[in-house]
Order: structure tokens, then sequence, then C-alpha cells
């Protein structure tokens, strides 16, 4: 059926008037206006509405700020600004920040256990919490896990890798190998700021900007991009995920994901089919891979007669 020009232009004002969407202390508000009123008119009473209710807030900068207990300069006018950057685009991409503070309640606690356990500074889930927001991503380049490890780099700290068995997603496992390389750059670059920075441009490329700069602290650096982003991005969530009132994110306890109650089972040889095996324990495979994300077939044949742990529903 042809519609006429006339019903077209009615069925555009019927069909919805001009509504104004305001997002404003925290309360939406929903503004509809006359739709019988020409198109200018109703234009200009939207636009006014809009700039009259309509607020984005810049954000106060922290007193302080720390890495590792190693103080920001935030007095310095470069630095301050950096954060603020990060700070802004946290605070406002909500659904990554909300997700990525509900999903730290479930893996913040096992991720402290290792860090405490290795000696490595507890403000280091805060990267994990940046690389991969908690979730089994996997970059351009190949990196994968929580902690977002190269394939040569998650060997020679001491993770399987092959077809069967992946320990990049094995999330304790992998703390561990990252705690590994935290220590070791902090020992080759003097601080831990430096070694946050050199996971994500190499000790090598740290140590070669330190010797052509002379200079060892990470805030008097001159780096690419991502890397002087970087420790601000870990410093902004730090501080959003400790203060989420101040940054406007209301979680109730019951909105937050909470660690899977699981327990172990020790596996000596090799597994024909986990489908099956699974029966074996009542649980479904679905739920058995979800907890076991580092097992990357559906079957284990172990040649190595190797001893592996896995979780299963509790």
């Amino acid at each position: 059926m042809k519609m006429s020009f006339q019903n077209t232009q009615w069925m555009k004002y019927a069909l919805i008037a001009i509504i104004g969407c305001v997002i404003g202390g925290g309360v939406v508000s929903l503004v509809a206006f006359d739709s019988n009123k020409r198109d200018a008119e109703a234009d200009r009473e939207y636009l006014q509405h809009v700039s009259e209710n309509y607020r984005i807030y810049a954000l106060p900068l922290p007193e302080a700020a720390d890495f590792c207990g190693e103080a920001a300069p935030l007095e310095k006018w470069d630095v301050a600004e950096k954060l603020d950057r990060e700070l802004l685009v946290n605070s406002y991409w909500h659904s990554n920040t909300l997700l990525a503070i509900k999903r730290s309640a479930r893996w913040f606690p096992l991720i402290e256990k290792v860090l405490k356990e290795e000696g490595v500074p507890d403000d280091f889930k805060y990267l994990a919490l940046v690389e991969s927001n908690f979730t089994n991503a996997t970059s351009p380049a190949g990196a994968v896990g929580y902690w977002q490890f190269l394939a040569e780099t998650a060997t020679e700290f001491g993770l399987e890798v092959n077809d069967e068995v992946d320990e990049r997603y094995h999330v304790e496992k992998s703390t561990r190998a990252a705690c590994k390389y935290f220590k070791q750059a902090y020992n080759k670059l003097g601080s831990w700021s430096l070694a946050a920075a050199s996971y994500n441009m190499g000790m090598l490329g740290v140590q070669k900007q330190i010797d052509r700069q002379k200079q060892n602290n990470y805030y008097e650096l001159l780096l690419n991009e991502e890397t002087s982003r970087y420790v601000f991005r870990i410093l902004s969530m730090k501080e959003i995920v400790n203060n989420t009132d101040k940054y406007g994110f209301v979680i109730r306890p019951s909105d937050i994901y909470a660690p899977i109650d699981s327990k172990e089972v020790t596996i000596t040889g090799s597994v024909e089919d986990f489908a099956a095996w699974c029966q074996e324990y009542g649980v479904s495979y679905k739920d058995f891979k979800l907890l076991n994300p580092w097992l990357r077939q559906a079957y284990l044949k172990n040649k190595s007669g190797k001893t592996y742990v896995v979780k299963i529903p509790d």
C-alpha cells in the first residue's frame, strides 16, 4: 500500500514524539514534546531542554595515587592529565567498568592469595584487570588468558602450552607465571612501576628507553602511546574499584559475581572423552569446561603421564 506525503508526515509525528533522554544525578527522565508542533519549534524545545538538564561532569583527581607504594607525582601537569584521561575513559565507559567491578569480586581473592605467596605487591591484580577485564580474550598478537601471555613468554615462565593443554588459561598457574615475570623485571629495572610498564613494552624495550633517556623513573620517561598510558590505566582502575560510590557506580552485594564453588579431582592418565568422564562425576561437560578452560580438547591423551588437577562443580 502506498502512503501519501501527508500520511507519511502524520506518521512521523504520531509514531514518535521527540523524546529527550536526560541523564543527571543518576536519574533518567523521559521528556515528550507535542507532536503537532512544527519540526523547528519542537527541535528548539528539545535542544533547550537538553542544554538545561544534560550534565557530564569533570572528575576531581584524587589527592594522591600510587602503584605498589610508588607515588605518582600528581603535582606534575602531564602526570595529572594522564591520570585524568584514564579516570574519564574508565568511569564513563559504564558497561565495561561495571563488569570489571563485578568480575573482580570473583577473581581478586584467588589472585591476591597467589600474589602474597609469591611476594609480589597486591596492586598487580589491577594489571590483570586492565589486561583482560577477566575474560579469556585473545589479542591480535595471539596473547591469551587473564594475564594475556604470548605462547613463547608463557613457556619461558613455566607454563605448558600445546594443543591439549594451555595453562595461559589456568588462572592460578598463569598468575604464578606472571609473578615470576614481575620479580624478574623488578630486579632488572629497579621499580614496580617500570616492571608493570615492561609487561606492555617488554623488559628490553623499557631498558632501552632508560639507557637512551638516562632516566629510570616511569613518570619521567617518554614512551610510546600505549605504554605511556599503561600504568595510568592501572591507577585509574585501582581508584575506581576502591571508590565506586565516588565515581557513580551503584553496586549491591547481590550484584557482584561471587567465586564459583568447586572441588578438585586429580587426573593421572589419559581421558578419551571428557563428556563421558563428566557423566561419571555427575557434572555437565559445559560446567567442566567453564571451570577448566586450559583443557583445550574434548580429550586428554597425556602421553607424558603428567598429573593434572581439574575442578568440577561442588
